[in-house]
């Protein structure tokens, strides 16, 4: 007989942000613990210390978002009531380099569990999306737009499904605090790619009780937003660093600019051009409301992106995201991967 407290399935579980929020959900979800990953190691040590922590009602699964049979097989088993997506690809100077596994995973693999999480009647699905979405000057960036698009598409009252922009998380995998650390600890220089570069930070707690706060919402098909402090430049974070290291262990440690990589942008943003914020029910949360791309448009861009993905046309795949997202522009690396003749417009 099937256990009646509802299942919970985390998807990235064994990433930065999804190991903090299976952490915290395993003290307090009384139902299993549904963990997929497609990394062994990751999810051989978030699997590790939860059992180390006393909590062996869970269920480890090796896979990927993107295998349709394995999704089908997760939904009709364990019947998970609230999914928490965490899974993406992140690093911005790699992914500028393979824009179509990008493509793929973060947004295909979005379209494919939100897909699943209807057909099998879960009450509610947050997508972890980005600031990056706004506006993006990155394949990451407009992939995870992409997924907004699609998850938002798929939303209904039977199933609630929600996106959530977060900002640079510190202490997670890519964030700048752990290379900072890296390069001060071996005696430095610390790389900053602009003197002017800034961006919003929040710590991994911070995170995960924004991603317990919107999935707790009684919202559907909305795009939610935390409430942010100013930007901090990333050069200030990097003097604060060197400056903490300096009074545990005084020595010179040089900066070092390294110019914007490709995809960066000077300053990240919240909301795009024609979004508005609105309140929600939890005062640390809004809502931002915009246009919105017709259902029917919207499974056809997707279905045609899916097939420039099976058959690698890049120049297809870019044609079809900057379509559906014309804030995007591609940077100088995409567009050196493109046939000269086949090339979207220039940044």
């Amino acid at each position: 007989m099937r256990n009646e407290r509802p299942a919970v399935l985390v998807t990235g579980a064994g990433g930065s942000i999804g190991s903090a929020l299976t952490a915290t959900l395993a003290a307090t979800c009384t139902g299993l613990l549904v963990l997929l990953d497609h990394s062994e190691q990751n999810l051989h040590e978030i699997d590790m210390r939860l059992r180390a922590a006393g909590r062996p009602h869970h269920a480890a699964i090796l896979g990927d978002i993107l295998d349709r049979s394995l999704l089908a097989e997760i939904f009709a088993r364990h019947r998970p009531a609230t999914v928490y997506h965490a899974a993406a690809f992140k690093h911005v100077p790699l992914l500028e380099s393979n824009p179509i596994a990008v493509i793929h995973n973060n947004t295909l693999g979005t379209w494919e569990l939100a897909k699943a999480a209807v057909a099998f009647g879960a009450e509610r699905l947050l997508l972890v999306s980005t600031d990056k979405a706004v506006n993006p000057r990155s394949i990451m960036g407009v992939s995870k737009r992409l997924a907004e698009l699609a998850v938002l598409r798929m939303s209904s009252a039977r199933t609630r499904i929600n996106a959530l922009r977060l900002s640079n998380v510190l202490d997670s995998q890519g964030s700048v605090r752990p290379l900072f650390q890296r390069q001060i600890a071996s005696g430095g220089p610390v790389t900053v790619t602009h003197s002017e570069a800034s961006r919003y930070f929040m710590t991994l707690e911070e995170a995960v009780a924004m991603i317990l706060a919107a999935a707790a919402l009684d919202e559907s098909g909305a795009i939610l937003l935390p409430r942010m402090n100013e930007p901090v430049r990333v050069l200030d974070l990097a003097r604060l660093m060197i400056d903490e290291e300096g009074r545990r262990a005084p020595r010179g440690i040089e900066i070092l600019f390294t110019g914007l990589r490709p995809g960066d942008k000077l300053e990240e943003q919240l909301i795009s051009e024609g979004e508005v914020p609105e309140p929600t029910s939890d005062a640390r949360l809004q809502r931002v409301d915009g246009p919105r791309v017709d259902a029917a448009a919207l499974d056809a861009a997707l279905d045609r992106i899916a097939a420039s993905v099976r058959e690698r046309d890049l120049a297809a795949l870019v044609g079809e995201v900057g379509r559906l997202v014309p804030q995007y522009a591609p940077s100088e690396t995409l567009l050196r991967l493109l046939d000269p003749a086949a090339r979207p417009r220039a940044t």
